[in-house]
């Protein structure tokens, strides 16, 4: 019963889908072409609305295409006519130039026709020049009776002489200028350093001298066999000279420490009346601190008058040696100190350091105090001593250059150079012995006297001036002015003298006629 039901539905489903499927093919197939056919044909309306677009920009585009190129034809023809008009313009100014440039050459050539014609002229009136020339010169030797070289030689002679007394005159006047200048200038500074500055005018002796109660003491100072004069020159290391001078022994030594020391010593020991051996030892060993003490007392006296401080203390003590050093007989710390207040002066009057000129003067001659102990000049002694302990460059060089060992470079050389020469100048700063004094006149002389058309020459005022006799027939006024320079140069140059020479020259001229 089942199966009976069951196979009929089966066929029946088979039938319909037999039936159905080629149906729904067909019905598919017709909708799809359909859709085909719609297709195609809005493929070809938009391919007809882009063929009818491109023709539309084509146009378009060739309109703007042709409407630029007429632009651009208008721009060049505009651009061709102004080049056009801009090379008209320079044709006809290089046109101009080329007219100007003819006239001118033109003008110059007529010009050059001037010239040379000129120039002919010129040459024809230099032949009748020197025609006429040469016959003037022949009419002058013929009048003068000098030839060409006589005649030359003539005017060159006066020109000279013209010449020299032209620069003499002027020589002279401007010497005479400045010389006043400089005379009121140095006189006013120097002036008022040496008013502010009072010092001694009293020379040392330096021989050390010691008066005695009576010529009994001189025997008790020889002692038995000479054992207590023996016994002090060798502790002290001077010479006693006892002579026939009265109630009196010299003291000698080269050493002017020593020599003080045994001066003291000698002193006490007459003070005290016992003179032995063990007795003048003790008093030469009490002389020696005393003198110690002096020395330290002396130098530091010259800081404080001077107002110079921060010296090393050696220094100091090399300043108190210098109370018994003395140099022609002018005490050398005296010199220092003095040397230090003109230098101070002037520095003030100039506006320089007066503090390191100060310093520079008081350590000038520093070397002196051990220039007898050890070799070489006080100059010398001095520049390693201020190196020693460590003095300023300033000061060295100071002290270095003012004998002019070396040329000064600084304003404090200078014034201390200058101050040194004025204590030392100064009348009654020092004396120097007869031998010397003479030697140094002649020397003056003879160098005065070894110039052409000099006669005599004298030495006066101690050397200070020196007069020079000249010949009238050989040195005529305006030459006396050169040959005055040329001693004056010469005497710097070899001579070394205090202060300065006033050279004095006369001219005399003496005419002579006999009445008959």
């Amino acid at each position: 019963m089942e199966w009976t039901t069951i196979i009929p539905a089966v066929i029946t489903l088979i039938v319909g889908l037999a039936v159905g499927v080629p149906v729904g093919i067909a019905r598919r197939k017709s909708i799809a072409e359909r859709e085909i056919g719609s297709a195609e044909e809005e493929a070809k309306r938009l391919i007809n609305d882009a063929i009818k677009g491109a023709e539309s920009k084509k146009r378009e585009a060739l309109v703007e295409a042709k409407e630029e190129i007429l632009k651009a034809r208008n721009e060049y023809e505009r651009e061709v006519k102004e080049r056009r008009s801009d090379l008209q313009k320079q044709e006809r100014r290089l046109q101009q130039k080329e007219e100007n440039i003819d006239r001118k050459t033109e003008n110059i050539e007529k010009k050059e026709e001037a010239l040379q014609g000129k120039l002919d002229e010129l040459e024809k009136t230099r032949n009748e020049v020197s025609q006429l020339k040469k016959a003037e010169l022949d009419l002058l030797e013929k009048i003068s009776g000098f030839t060409v070289e006589e005649a030359k030689k003539y005017l060159i002679d006066q020109l000279e002489t013209e010449v020299t007394h032209e620069a003499a005159l002027k020589l002279k006047e401007i010497e005479s200028h400045y010389k006043e200048e400089a005379d009121n200038y140095a006189r006013e500074i120097i002036s008022l350093a040496i008013q502010r500055c009072a010092a001694d005018h009293v020379a040392e002796a330096t021989v050390s001298v010691v008066s005695l109660p009576n010529d009994e003491m001189k025997g008790r100072i020889i002692g038995r066999e000479g054992r207590n004069i023996r016994t002090l020159e060798t502790m002290t290391g001077v010479d006693l000279i006892i002579d026939d001078t009265p109630e009196a022994i010299t003291v000698s030594c080269f050493d002017p420490v020593r020599r003080e020391i045994a001066r003291l010593a000698l002193e006490k020991l007459i003070q005290d009346g016992r003179i032995h051996p063990a007795r003048i030892e003790e008093m030469v060993e009490k002389a020696k601190r005393e003198v110690d003490a002096t020395i330290k007392a002396e130098g530091e006296r010259a800081v404080f008058e001077t107002n110079v401080h921060g010296l090393h203390p050696e220094l100091v003590k090399l300043l108190g040696r210098m109370k018994y050093r003395t140099s022609y007989g002018q005490n050398v710390l005296n010199h220092s100190i003095e040397v230090a207040h003109v230098a101070g002066l002037l520095a003030a009057e100039l506006g320089a350091d007066i503090t390191l000129a100060k310093r520079a003067g008081l350590l000038h001659d520093l070397g002196k105090a051990i220039d007898h102990e050890v070799e070489g000049s006080h100059v010398a002694l001095g520049v390693e001593l201020a190196r020693k302990y460590r003095e300023s460059e300033e000061v060295i060089h100071a002290i270095e250059a003012h004998h002019n060992d070396v040329e000064p470079r600084t304003i404090i050389a200078c014034l201390v150079q200058a101050a040194d020469a004025i204590s030392a100048a100064r009348p009654g700063a020092r004396r120097e012995n007869l031998e010397n004094y003479i030697k140094r006149l002649e020397k003056l002389e003879e160098v005065t006297s070894s110039f052409p058309g000099v006669e005599k020459t004298f030495a006066i005022q101690a050397g200070r001036e020196v007069r020079v006799m000249v010949r009238p027939d050989q040195v005529n006024e305006d030459q006396m002015v050169l040959l005055a320079r040329d001693i004056v140069k010469k005497i710097e140059d070899e001579l070394e003298y205090p202060g300065q020479i006033k050279v004095h020259l006369l001219r005399e001229t003496k005419v002579i006629e006999y009445a008959k």
